[in-house]
């Protein structure tokens, strides 16, 4: 007979308050002799409370061969200032501050200054002809080297990456997707793979010592399996004489735009079953980049790595942890902190507290890994590479907007069917279904899908009039209409439902409508439809000139570094992203 575990909530809740009271007694007791006391608070300040965290000013750098057009604004000096003479850096500056500019400036001018040779620059994918474009805007004379596609595909790779190993280039620009197409030598992957596999055996010989749930550590040996198998395939491969390799490149400084992308790097941690908590361990592009990282660190002494993103940390405390992991290395290890428990010992803490359960009725109980501590701290020692700018400190200008909720009463249908997710979500709460028949992302997903149109759960359902998409395209048609004399452009944001040839989605559905309500087809254009950089820099030039006035895409294709807003009037969001960094880039 199988046994089945059924958690006892009211021992749960009272094993929980124990718990909590435990921890207090903990903190008053640890504190309450003199001595202990004298001790931690000292050692505590030698530890993590000796930083003094250095203020940059760049007002004296000359940029030699910069557009004379163009000057740089006093936050954009400072943190090139920060890249060139601090060790790795974060541009952490709100979405608009010119951080595509600053990378520009720091890649050429530690150039000129003889800080580093040759630089990598990786963009998102859909943003390399635009920020070439940048770049010789900025340097007009820089020598330069763009990556496409095609450059990648295996015929053509090993041609540029000799070529960039040979070439005396400033810099060379590639996609986030094409970093990891750069190997790096086997010996260090190898290396690289053993380590983790080391940390894992550590962690469950620690896991069995704590008697901890027997699920936890089949997880951490499953993991262990896979990189074993990961090292066998490894070592059986036979070597390529003629691979040119990352480190035999001459790149000794990488610049990541985005780099929030490249958060999910794994995390060894025994905080298995706490939100909050991603140990994320087969995210190849983050262990690519972060053996990379590993490599410049030791070639540069901790200063060839420079990230810039609008969202440093986006949804989980982990981030903070995993963008130290990256760039400081060196702190975490004189810290005692390069494993996650202990970092999270000293600046995380959990909580514990009732919330509404997914299923839509009732509360529980959930433990998340949501609050800081110690704060001040670990912002004095992250600040030692993050070049931190709020919205606040630059003030920068902004288009004055209105903003207007419209809200879409729901169609009989929708709220059918959205009882019925209830009574899911109770089902598998209950373990009355398995996994592969229904769980919550399938529930999660369609209650997103009948929340933009119940015709996404069937196309046969019927198309009311005064649904949100029905909506919309009035909204879009009256605004049309409105800025035709001076051709103005509208973008509609959608993450779901894409278009797709033979199948019913919502892009097809807006753009009939919108031709039926009169406006031309070539005014109307999908991102979708523009897969190569160069085709999507066509396009937006298009909608910067008004040729084409309504774009529809998703964040994903559209959201971060998209720059079209020369004739921009309106801005429609059908479905809410996940993330807040996700609207902030949108």
């Amino acid at each position: 007979d199988k046994t089945e575990y059924v958690i006892n909530h009211d021992e749960t809740l009272l094993a929980r308050q124990k718990q909590e009271l435990i921890e207090n007694a903990f903190r008053e007791w640890i504190f309450k002799n003199p001595e202990r006391r004298e001790y931690l608070v000292e050692k505590y300040n030698v530890l993590y409370n000796s930083i003094r965290p250095r203020e940059y000013d760049g007002s004296h750098l000359t940029f030699a061969g910069m557009n004379p057009e163009i000057t740089l604004k006093k936050h954009q000096k400072d943190a090139v200032a920060h890249a060139l003479y601090g060790g790795n850096t974060l541009f952490a500056h709100k979405v608009g501050a010119g951080k595509t500019y600053e990378m520009i400036a720091a890649a050429m001018e530690g150039k000129r200054l003889g800080l580093h040779n040759k630089s990598l620059l990786a963009v998102p994918n859909h943003m390399t002809e635009q920020f070439a474009n940048d770049f010789l805007t900025l340097y007009p004379n820089a020598n330069i080297l763009i990556a496409h596609e095609d450059d990648f595909k295996k015929e053509n790779r090993q041609k540029l990456c000799a070529k960039i190993a040979t070439g005396e280039f400033d810099a060379i620009i590639i996609g986030h997707s094409q970093l990891i197409k750069i190997p790096v030598s086997k010996e260090r992957e190898e290396q690289f793979i053993k380590d983790q596999i080391n940390e894992l055996i550590n962690d469950i010989a620690e896991m069995k010592e704590q008697n901890a749930e027997s699920f936890t550590v089949k997880d951490m040996e499953r993991t262990k399996r896979d990189y074993e198998a990961k090292l066998k395939k490894l070592i059986e491969k036979p070597i390529k004489d003629d691979v040119v390799t990352f480190e035999e490149m001459g790149i000794d400084k990488l610049f990541i735009d985005e780099a929030d992308m490249f958060k999910n790097l794994s995390v060894s941690t025994k905080m298995r079953n706490i939100s909050g908590v991603a140990a994320n361990r087969k995210v190849q592009k983050t262990q690519d980049l972060y053996i990379k990282c590993q490599y410049l660190d030791e070639l540069t002494g901790g200063k060839g790595i420079v990230f810039a993103t609008g969202t440093p940390v986006s949804n989980s405390i982990t981030e903070l942890f995993i963008m130290q992991k990256y760039l400081q290395a060196d702190y975490l290890r004189e810290s005692s902190l390069t494993h996650f428990d202990a970092w999270a010992a000293n600046f995380a803490q959990k909580v514990t507290k009732l919330e509404y359960a997914p299923t839509g009725k009732g509360f529980r109980q959930k433990t998340r890994l949501s609050k800081f501590s110690n704060l001040p701290e670990l912002m004095t020692a992250f600040k030692e590479c993050a070049d931190i700018k709020t919205a606040q400190d630059l003030n920068l200008p902004e288009p004055e907007c209105e903003r207007h909720i419209i809200a879409a009463e729901p169609t009989v249908t929708q709220k059918n069917l959205i009882q019925s997710l209830s009574e899911r979500a109770e089902k598998i709460h209950n373990k009355q279904v398995t996994p592969d028949v229904d769980n919550m992302l399938k529930v999660t997903t369609d209650g997103i899908k009948i929340g933009l149109d119940q015709r996404l759960i069937n196309p046969l359902l019927p198309d009311e009039p005064n649904t949100k998409i029905n909506m919309c395209v009035n909204n879009v048609t009256d605004i049309w209409k409105k800025t035709a004399d001076e051709r103005l452009t509208q973008v509609i944001f959608c993450d779901y439902s894409t278009p797709k040839k033979d199948a019913f989605n919502l892009y097809d559905d807006v753009k009939s409508k919108l031709i039926a309500n009169g406006i031309p087809e070539n005014e109307i254009a999908f991102i979708h439809d523009y897969e190569k950089p160069q085709d999507k820099e066509r396009l937006f030039d298009k909608v910067r000139n008004g040729e084409i006035r309504i774009v529809l895409g998703s964040t994903q294709k559209m959201g971060a570094g998209t720059n079209i807003q020369n004739k921009l009037y309106a801005m429609h969001h059908l479905d809410a992203p996940w993330k807040p960094r996700d609207m902030e880039q949108r």
